[in-house]
């Protein structure tokens, strides 16, 4: 995220989201005028993030997803706030991404009773830059690894020629925000515990594996320079003069991104299988692109199973 402004927007929308999703169980009117403000304030902080994604990172697949969560997010609201209930579910799927997801982007290092606690953040990404660096390493490269602009070690240093490349894994790369996705969708519907970390054991290592993988072909092919191709076509499209870019913008904006899609397409139905509650909040995305209702449980024939009390 870009700022302090937004990390409080942020904690701020997921608190009236948690505080939405509690007044529900108690007195449903209240929670949704609650859980419909956290709507409002969920499309704020993505209506902020706009100049980050589009203009700063440069991505035009997250860039169309930041524009488009603006009105999906109020569109959302609106429709909870005029009685469809459904909605309480994909809410509180949302309340638990943040708790989630925030703790890594926004808690810095600490000193507590003499003992120094890192910042989560830095210790996932020099894990994944570790985990990265082994996959590389058993390709038969050895790029060194250095201190990224954070202060954690995260960067991988390679040279072509007298020209210095440096790639860093950020949060971003470590595949947590997808992991926080399913990670709140599942703990959101009504479901027995054991099919929800069931499919938790689904979800969580084939992302994080597919990450590994995703790092280890983006840094090793800009390190590389294995798709310096289009040079001025991509420059431009991405509004860049720098030439060493352009393979990071082919393997990470272009390929890796379009493939990241069909891939939590594919994990999304193997977990379906597993926890068929999820076809609700699936549901209520189609009626908010659509203005249809669908019946997916019966168009893909599952089942919930009859494991209420388990």
């Amino acid at each position: 995220m870009p700022g302090l402004f937004s990390d409080a927007l942020a904690w701020v929308a997921i608190a009236t989201f948690v505080a939405g999703v509690v007044l529900a169980g108690r007195n449903r009117d209240l929670g949704r005028q609650v859980t419909t403000l956290g709507w409002v304030l969920f499309a704020a902080f993505w209506l902020q993030l706009i100049p980050h994604f589009t203009l700063v990172h440069k991505s035009y697949i997250e860039g169309l997803l930041t524009i488009a969560a603006v009105p999906a997010c109020l569109y959302a609201g609106l429709l909870l706030y005029r009685g469809r209930d459904s909605l309480f579910i994909l809410s509180r799927a949302v309340a638990a991404m943040g708790v989630v997801y925030l703790p890594f982007e926004t808690i810095p290092a600490f000193t507590l009773l003499g003992a120094t606690i890192p910042a989560p953040r830095g210790v996932l990404m020099e894990t994944v830059a570790a985990q990265t660096n082994f996959l590389i390493e058993l390709l038969g490269y050895n790029p060194e690894m250095i201190l990224g602009d954070e202060g954690y070690l995260n960067t991988f240093l390679w040279m072509q020629g007298s020209h210095r490349i440096e790639v860093a894994v950020v949060l971003a790369c470590t595949g947590l925000g997808s992991i926080a996705i399913f990670a709140g969708l599942i703990a959101a519907v009504d479901a027995p515990m054991r099919r929800k970390l069931r499919g938790l054991a689904i979800a969580v290592p084939i992302i994080y594996a597919l990450n590994l993988f995703r790092t280890t072909f983006i840094i090793t092919s800009v390190g590389k320079q294995y798709f310096h191709f289009f040079v001025d076509e991509i420059l431009f499209l991405f509004g860049s003069s720098d030439p060493y870019l352009v393979s990071f913008f082919i393997s990470d904006r272009i390929i890796s991104q379009v493939l990241a899609v069909v891939a939590l397409i594919g994990i999304t139905y193997l977990v379906v299988r597993e926890v068929p509650e999820l076809l609700t909040v699936i549901e209520d995305v189609l009626f908010m692109l659509t203005g249809e209702e669908y019946d997916l449980r019966a168009e893909l024939g599952i089942e919930i199973p009859d494991d209420s009390r388990a």
